[in-house]
């Protein structure tokens, strides 16, 4: 007992000093969104505003179309794309683990496979690909490929998940005259809600943060993601960029509280 309560303590400690780490930053770049710019420059980046200067700032993002329009992109590569990574996934892991099709390991691991590279492997044939079929910044070639980017990571959290139904429900929904979408539909899905809402949020958040990809596949501001819009803005200006990360950061903060309990269960049985 006595030790479980010490390696609890620890744990405690260790988590704290590491949420400290990650606040005081956090503090710190909410702060520098209510100072002027000449404050900011003049001051230590620790020191309290001797004003607030969010009303300013705030124009200043809103006379900035790149970051608003960024936003907007943003939401829309993110929510699309995760939901049909999501659906997709869901037809692939249940396909996999509970339909009779030849060498289901085969197909798990070459839909898989494409998480062992790293990402920076893909910038130029992808490049060579949306440029060759017209979808170089594009809004559609940005889902698409978001899409395809998310498919494996949802599929092997899923599949992990529907294996562990018993396969006696799934003949039994057939003796009841359930067809295979019928069964997927009415008893996998709604099983599934929490995994379902843990792979969303995941491939929501990884889709909104992303820089890399919406650097290279997009050159205009009516079509470039938010993180690449706040990378190209004004450098001289700080508090208004800062206010810009905060900005960005508040849809994916709002689904994670939205979408908390069901994230919550997903980790639990995952780590069951």
């Amino acid at each position: 007992m006595k030790q479980a309560s010490h390696g609890r303590i620890v744990v405690n400690a260790v988590l704290i000093i590491l949420s400290t780490l990650w606040i005081f930053p956090a503090v710190f770049a909410v702060f520098g969104t209510l100072k002027k710019k000449q404050e900011y420059n003049l001051s230590n980046f620790w020191d309290l505003p001797h004003g607030i200067s969010l009303a300013e700032n705030l124009k200043g993002i809103a006379g900035t179309f790149g970051i608003v329009k960024g936003m907007l992109n943003s939401l829309l590569y993110a929510t699309v794309s995760a939901g049909a990574a999501v659906i997709i996934a869901t037809l692939a892991a249940y396909a996999i683990s509970h339909l009779k099709i030849k060498r289901p390991m085969v197909w798990f691991l070459f839909i898989y496979s494409g998480t062992i590279f790293p990402f920076q492997i893909f910038l130029i044939p992808v490049y060579k690909g949306l440029t060759a079929t017209n979808l170089y910044d594009t809004q559609l070639g940005m889902i698409l490929f978001y899409t395809a980017i998310c498919v494996p990571f949802c599929m092997f959290v899923l599949r992990n998940y529907y294996l562990g139904i018993s396969k006696e429900i799934c003949e039994s929904a057939k003796i009841d005259g359930c067809n295979s979408f019928q069964i997927l539909g009415h008893i996998f899905v709604p099983m599934s809600t929490a995994p379902l809402a843990v792979v969303f949020l995941t491939q929501f958040n990884w889709v909104w943060n992303e820089l890399m990809f919406g650097l290279t596949f997009t050159k205009s501001r009516e079509i470039r993601p938010v993180m690449a819009a706040i990378t190209l803005m004004d450098k001289a200006n700080v508090p208004v960029i800062l206010l810009a990360c905060v900005a960005a950061s508040i849809p994916t903060l709002l689904l994670f509280f939205l979408l908390n309990k069901h994230f919550e269960a997903g980790y639990a049985y995952q780590s069951k």
